[in-house]
């Protein structure tokens, strides 16, 4: 066994026995939720359903919900073994990584079941059934649409793939699929990227306040998005050679760019900076309470 590999190892240990530790002589446990019964309609005096929410530690009625807890274990030592291939791959990671797609793949499947086949078709197609099984709320007078028969043909030819023979039938709802979504989404880029970023350039110079006044500060942020789009818009043209005043503009569009794809790449890292802030906020407060942000925990905690 090589030095490094004595090393990482001493260093599992050393935090299992630090988590063992603070599972056991804590004064109010670590990892731990605690939730409270409350009724769903308190204003009520027929309605004495309750409902399990998640309460502060210092709540006199909270207790430990041991299934919440256990989730809350699970999703922390997930969180570490994503973390640990910061060090090399290893099974952890690899476990950790298949039940999160794996998980995923199963939620989405879920939702695509309720939200689309049951809210959308089988609820057009029977909702007297629908309402006695699934919806109880759907409204009464609702009677069955029969074009909804069309979407259910299209999702029938569609698992047609999974046949033996005959896989081409499900080519036909594929490309109407395909198609319709290629057509919906050109229209809203169209739209989004091109129509609007046009509209956004037709801007007066000279910006007035009240009609009198002129917004200095205003006039200069308009003359500079025309400007910046001007000479963009010049960078990209090939069919004058980037020579004399062209060249400069050109090179003036190559600045605004370049501030452009820092500022997006900026953006993108903030939000992954922002993610990895909330994974450390979960396992230093939810988990191992060695922050307590909010001061929901009991003194001595």
């Amino acid at each position: 066994m090589n030095r490094e590999r004595i090393v990482w190892m001493t260093l599992f240990v050393l935090g299992g026995l630090g988590l063992l530790y603070r599972a056991a002589f804590t004064p109010h446990g670590m990892g731990k939720v605690y939730v409270k019964e409350e009724r769903i309609a308190p204003d009520s005096d027929s309605d004495l359903r309750t409902m399990f929410v998640e309460a502060d530690p210092i709540d006199p009625q909270a207790v430990v919900d041991l299934p919440r807890s256990a989730g809350l274990w699970v999703a922390a030592l997930g969180t570490l073994a994503i973390f640990s291939f910061l060090y090399r791959d290893n099974p952890f990671y690899k476990l950790a990584e298949s039940v999160f797609v794996g998980v995923t793949a199963g939620y989405l499947m879920a939702v695509g079941f309720w939200e689309g086949i049951v809210d959308k078709l089988l609820v057009n197609l029977a909702p007297g059934l629908m309402r006695a099984w699934a919806v109880p709320d759907l409204d009464a007078d609702q009677q069955p649409n029969l074009v909804y028969l069309v979407p259910l043909v299209l999702g029938l030819m569609l698992l047609w793939r999974l046949a033996p023979r005959g896989a081409w039938i499900a080519r036909w709802p594929l490309a109407l699929v395909v198609g319709t979504f290629a057509g919906l989404k050109l229209v809203n880029f169209l739209d989004a990227d091109f129509v609007s970023q046009i509209r956004s350039t037709i801007i007066p110079l000279v910006v007035l306040i009240d009609g009198r006044r002129v917004d200095f500060w205003g006039s200069i942020r308009n003359i500079g998005l025309l400007v910046g789009v001007l000479s963009c818009l010049t960078y990209f043209y090939f069919s004058v050679e980037h020579k004399g005043l062209v060249g400069t503009v050109s090179r003036i569009g190559i600045w605004f760019l370049m501030v452009t794809f820092g500022a997006s790449f900026a953006f993108t890292v903030m939000g992954r900076i922002a993610l990895l802030a909330a994974r450390i906020e979960f396992l230093l407060n939810d988990w191992l309470w060695l922050i307590d942000p909010t001061g929901k925990r009991p003194p001595g905690w």
